[in-house]
């Protein structure tokens, strides 16, 4: 983790000669977290003009001059302050101060639920409703295409993909108006308001003509999600077999989504177990009756192909999803209570 300090006074030879808001300006997009030493007030009017939102902002951190309180200013969920704020105050004996009320009153936080293994949340706005309505007592939907392991935390419902509770009998209610879906499918949107949570567990296999362009590379990748109903959120990986491994292409589609490209030898690929579909060109080229499809399952770690190859312009997609499950047993190591694997 790279730390920098800086120094901003007028009475110190070693100050920054940038002013505050350009120094802030400069800090705010390029770090993960800002600490700023000194009165609230003055870190909160440096940092407005910045401010965007929970998913682009970084920590912000408030330490008074004489080190007895780390207060958690700004991003205090998916930004990590509260977490920092709470190392930091360890660290050097001073007093949290946390006003997050999820935190406060010890109850499940859809946003910190997801963060903690590194899924996508989406629809903010119902991710708020969340919170609000366990923080009101209202029932909040909980539904997973996963299998879950461990007990709900207090104030979810297990409910179905319609939204209904799966145990009516215990919950004497109508479809409860806001929850949380565990998907990587566009079109699951149970409750009249979601959050979505997407985790990171699709592997698309790649296939393409020798220096096939990114551009054509990446606009299938996306159509096939799309044919599949996928979120491009849900992409971890992308494999091919090794004689693709310095495709240019296949190399800057990857970079475009953010994911990690890896190859398998040809002898491996033949290897994974399943019905795919075979291609007499691509065997005499390549010694294997399929690419994207074989790819994506086993850079899957052998999990279940979700979508069948396309092919389009010289490229060829096929989509795998691992074997993955929501989480809520308590991991006795870290202490951590919710979580997913």
């Amino acid at each position: 983790m790279e730390v920098s300090l800086d120094v901003k006074s007028r009475y110190l030879s070693v100050s920054t000669p940038k002013n505050l808001r350009e120094w802030t300006g400069e800090k705010f997009s390029a770090q993960d977290a800002l600490i700023f030493i000194g009165a609230c007030g003055i870190a909160v009017r440096a940092i407005a003009p910045f401010v965007q939102g929970k998913k682009s902002d970084p920590a912000v951190l408030v330490m008074d001059e004489c080190g007895r309180f780390v207060i958690s200013l700004l991003s205090g969920h998916l930004g990590g302050a509260n977490e920092l704020t709470g190392y930091l105050a360890e660290k050097i004996g001073a007093m949290p101060v946390i006003t997050t009320a999820t935190d406060l009153h010890g109850r499940f936080a859809v946003d910190i639920f997801a963060k903690e293994r590194k899924c996508a949340i989406l629809h903010m706005a119902a991710a708020k409703e969340v919170s609000a309505a366990i923080l009101a007592g209202e029932a909040v939907g909980f539904y997973s295409e996963f299998p879950i392991r461990g007990v709900l935390p207090e104030g979810l419902i297990l409910c179905l993909s319609d939204g209904r509770p799966v145990d009516p009998q215990k919950h004497r209610q109508e479809t409860p108006r806001v929850g949380v879906a565990v998907t990587i499918h566009t079109a699951v949107q149970p409750f009249s308001s979601t959050a979505v949570v997407v985790p990171s567990c699709v592997t698309v296999g790649i296939g393409c003509r020798r220096g096939k362009e990114a551009s054509s590379i990446y606009k299938h990748i996306q159509e096939t999600l799309g044919r599949a109903g996928i979120y491009t959120e849900a992409l971890a990986l992308a494999a091919s077999i090794d004689l693709k491994a310095d495709e240019k292409g296949i190399l800057e589609s990857a970079a475009l989504l953010g994911i990690p490209f890896r190859t398998f030898s040809g002898q491996k690929l033949s290897q994974v177990p399943g019905a795919f579909t075979p291609s007499a060109f691509v065997s005499s080229v390549t010694g294997v009756d399929n690419v994207c499809e074989r790819s994506a399952v086993l850079g899957s770690g052998h999990g279940t192909l979700i979508q069948k190859k396309t092919a389009a312009d010289g490229v060829t997609a096929a989509l795998a999803v691992k074997d993955w499950r929501v989480d809520f047993e308590q991991d006795l190591c870290s202490g951590n209570r919710s979580g997913f694997l």
